[in-house]
C-alpha cells in the first residue's frame, strides 16, 4: 500500500514486509565489492521494485544496531537494483533522475532504513562530485565500478561547510606540488570510511583557496581510525580520516584550487534538501506506526492526523523546492522537518509505551535516529529555531 505521494507503508513495528531472500552474494565490508546479479532495476520512484527493496531494508534495519555493524548487505541489494545510477547523468552511464524523483526515492528509502539511506547520500555526493567535475579521466576510471556497486566512495567535506569552521587553522591542508597535491591533517566526519575505495575530500591551501580531490584510500599516509560510536546511526561508520603527507596525483583533482570550492558543481548542500528528505522519511515511518496503533486506540488519532497533515505539507514544499518552484526557503523547510521528525518519533515512542523503550523496538531506535538531524549539516538559523522552540519562544 502507498499514500498519495507514492510512499510505501513500511518500517512499521511488527508490520515490516516479510521477504523471502536467498542466494545473495557475499559482500566484503573491507572492499565493498560484490558480484552483480540480475534483479529488477528501479527506474522511477513509482517503481514496484523500489517498494520491494524498501520492504527488505525495513526487515534488516534492526540488525544494524549490533556492534560494528555496516549496511553492506543493504548496499549490495541497492546496487543490484540500480539505486546508485539514479544520481549520475545518462551520458556517464547513470539514469539521470531529476532532483524531485531523487527526493521521492530518498523519502521511501529513509522510511525503511535511515542508516542505509544516509550512507547512500554520502556515496551519491561523491558520485555527483565526480560526474560533475569535468575530469574525464577520473570519471572513466571511477564511475563504472561505482555505478555497478563494485566499489564504494564517500565524501569528506564537512570541514569546508559546517564542521570545524571556527578554527583559525584548516584541519585538512593542501600544498601544491608539480605532480599534484600534498594533504596533511584530517577530515573529521567521513561516512563509511573503513569501506571506502575513494574519498572525495576537500582541503585548503595556504592562500585560502580550496580543492576537491578523489583520494584513493590505499595511498600511503591515509589512515582510518575506528569510527565513532554514535547515539544513532553508528552502523554508518562515520568518523575521522587522517592524512599524513598524502600525495594525491593531479589526475584525481575534481575542482579548484578556488575560493569556495563547495559552491562549484553538484553535491550535498549544507542543510540542503536531501537532509530534510531523510528527516521526513523517518517521520513517515513513525507516523505510520502511530496510525496503525490508533486503529485499536482511537485516542491517538487526533495527534496522528494532525502530524500527518503537517507531514504532507512539508513533503509538498520539498518537492516544490526540488522542482525550482519554492513555497518556502530551504532553511525554513529544514527547520520544519527537524521539528516534525523529533515530535513524530517521540509520539511513536509514547504510543509504544514501555515496549518502545526496550532495545530492539523500532520506536526507540527512531527517537535516537531523529537526534541525528540536530547535529548533521545543521545551519545556525535552523539550530537557533530549534532552541527557541524548546524554550517556548515564538517569533
Amino acid at each position: 500500500m502507498s499514500d498519495e505521494f507514492g510512499l510505501p507503508l513500511v518500517a512499521r513495528s511488527n508490520l515490516a514486509i516479510q521477504a523471502s531472500i536467498a542466494g545473495f552474494p557475499i559482500f566484503s565490508q573491507q572492499t565493498a565489492r560484490f558480484k552483480p546479479m540480475s534483479d529488477p532495476q528501479i527506474t522511477s520512484p513509482d517503481d514496484a521494485a523500489l517498494d520491494d527493496l524498501c520492504g527488505e531494508l525495513a526487515e534488516l534495519a534492526d540488525g544494524l544496531e549490533a556492534a560494528a555493524a555496516w549496511p553492506g548487505k543493504q548496499l549490495e541489494r541497492c546496487g543490484r537494483r540500480g539505486v546508485f545510477t539514479w544520481f549520475v547523468p545518462r551520458g556517464l552511464g547513470g539514469q539521470g533522475w531529476t532532483d524531485q524523483d531523487i527526493f521521492r526515492g530518498y523519502l521511501k528509502l529513509s522510511g525503511a532504513c535511515l542508516t542505509t539511506t544516509f550512507v547512500i547520500t554520502q556515496r551519491a555526493g561523491a558520485c555527483r562530485r565526480i560526474s560533475g567535475s569535468g575530469n574525464t579521466s577520473a570519471q572513466q576510471a571511477l564511475l563504472p565500478d561505482l555505478l555497478s556497486g563494485r566499489t564504494f566512495a564517500t565524501v569528506g567535506i564537512s570541514h569546508l561547510t559546517t564542521s570545524r569552521r571556527h578554527l583559525a587553522r584548516p584541519v585538512l591542508r593542501a600544498e601544491e606540488t608539480p605532480e599534484g597535491f600534498l594533504l596533511d591533517g584530517f577530515s573529521p566526519w567521513v561516512t563509511g570510511a573503513p569501506a571506502a575505495d575513494v574519498i572525495v575530500v576537500g582541503a585548503t591551501l595556504a592562500d585560502g583557496r580550496e580543492i576537491l580531490v578523489a583520494m584513493p584510500t590505499d595511498l600511503p599516509g591515509v589512515h582510518v581510525p575506528e569510527p565513532e560510536k554514535l547515539v544513532g546511526l553508528s552502523a554508518s561508520q562515520t568518523g575521522r580520516v587522517d592524512c599524513a603527507q598524502v600525495h594525491v596525483d593531479r589526475r584525481w583533482l575534481l575542482s579548484g584550487p578556488i575560493e569556495g570550492v563547495m559552491a562549484q558543481g553538484k553535491g550535498a548542500a549544507t542543510g540542503g534538501l536531501q537532509t530534510s528528505a531523510l528527516a521526513l522519511g523517518l517521520a513517515d515511518a513513525a507516523l505510520g506506526f502511530l496510525r496503525d496503533e490508533s486503529d485499536a486506540r482511537p485516542g491517538l488519532s487526533p495527534a496522528a492526523e494532525a502530524m500527518r497533515t503537517e507531514w504532507r505539507s512539508a513533503v509538498q514544499d520539498l518537492l516544490a523546492l526540488s522542482a525550482g518552484e519554492p513555497a518556502c526557503s530551504t532553511e525554513a523547510l529544514r527547520t520544519r522537518a527537524n521539528s516534525l521528525v523529533l515530535r513524530a518519533t517521540q509520539a511513536g515512542l509514547s504510543a509504544a509505551k514501555g515496549a518502545g523503550y526496550v532495545v530492539g523496538h523500532p520506536a526507540g531506535r527512531w527517537c535516537r535516529e531523529a537526534l541525528f538531524f540536530l547535529v548533521w549539516s545543521c545551519p545556525q538559523p535552523v539550530m537557533q529555531a530549534h532552541l527557541c522552540e524548546l524554550a517556548g519562544i515564538v517569533d
